[in-house]
C-alpha cells in the first residue's frame, strides 16, 4: 500500500524513455525492457567477442549481456549507472546476465570473478566502481569468489571509449598491474568489465591476469559495441 502510494506520488522514470515507471517496473519500463538488444551469446557458444580478441587474449568463454547502440537505451542505461550515481543499475545487470549464465555447464566451472579496476582518483570522485555490483550479482550466482584486490589500476588515464584501437591501446598499456600470482593459480577467472569498445581495456587487464600460473580466462561484459 505505502510503495504504491509513494510511487504514485514520486515515481521513478525510465532511464531510456523518462516516461514514469509503473509498479514492478525497475530503471526500464516494460516496452523498453522488450527493445533492449541481447545478444544471447553465452546461450548459442557464439565467438563473436573471441574474435575481436584473437591474437591478443586467449580466452575460454566470452559473452556480454547486451549490444550497444549510440543513443539507444543501452547508452543510457550505461549512462547513468557512470555517471549520475545509478550504481544499482549494475547489480540489475549482474541478476539478469547471472541467472543466464548459472544455467550453463560450462560457466558453473568459474572459480573467481574480477572486475576491472578503476584508478584511485576516479574511484574517489565517483564513489563506487560501476563493474563492481555487476560482477558481485555475477559471483553470487556462479558460486564464485568475488576478488577486487589482485587487479589494480596503477595509471590513471582518461575514458577511453569511442577512441581508436591504437590510441585506445598506447592509453590503456601498462596501466593495470597484479599485487600477487599464487593465490589464484590454477583458478578459472571470470573477468568483467562494463562495456567492450575496441577491447583493450581488457586486453591490458588479461595480459596481466595470464601472469598468474595456469589459470584459465574469461571474460563477461554488461555490453559490446556493434
Amino acid at each position: 500500500m505505502f510503495t504504491s502510494v509513494r510511487t504514485l506520488l514520486f515515481p521513478d522514470y525510465c532511464t531510456a524513455c523518462e516516461i514514469p515507471l509503473r509498479s514492478g517496473e525497475k530503471f526500464l519500463c516494460t516496452s523498453c525492457r522488450h527493445q533492449v538488444p541481447e545478444t544471447n551469446l553465452h546461450l548459442y557458444n557464439d565467438a563473436t567477442i573471441k574474435k575481436v580478441f584473437y591474437g591478443r587474449l586467449n580466452l575460454q568463454l566470452a559473452t556480454s549481456l547486451f549490444y550497444f547502440e549510440k543513443k539507444g537505451p543501452i547508452q543510457k542505461l550505461m549512462h547513468g549507472l557512470k555517471y549520475k550515481g545509478k550504481e544499482h543499475i549494475g547489480q540489475v545487470l549482474g541478476e539478469w546476465l547471472g541467472t543466464s549464465l548459472a544455467t550453463l555447464p560450462e560457466y558453473k566451472k568459474i572459480d573467481v570473478v574480477i572486475p576491472v579496476p578503476l584508478h584511485p582518483k576516479k574511484m574517489k570522485k565517483r564513489g563506487y566502481n560501476q563493474v563492481s555490483a555487476f560482477a558481485k550479482a555475477l559471483s553470487t550466482h556462479l558460486n564464485a569468489q568475488y576478488n577486487d584486490t589482485v587487479l589494480v589500476k596503477s595509471k590513471n588515464t582518461q575514458t577511453q571509449v569511442f577512441k581508436g584501437r591504437f590510441t585506445r591501446s598506447d592509453e590503456v598499456l601498462n596501466a593495470f598491474s597484479i599485487t600477487e600470482t599464487q593465490r589464484l593459480a590454477g583458478k578459472h577467472i571470470l573477468l568483467v568489465d562494463d562495456i567492450i569498445t575496441t577491447g583493450a581495456t581488457i586486453e591490458a587487464c588479461g595480459i596481466e591476469l595470464l601472469k598468474i600460473p595456469k589459470i584459465t580466462l574469461s571474460i563477461a561484459t554488461m555490453a559490446i559495441a556493434r
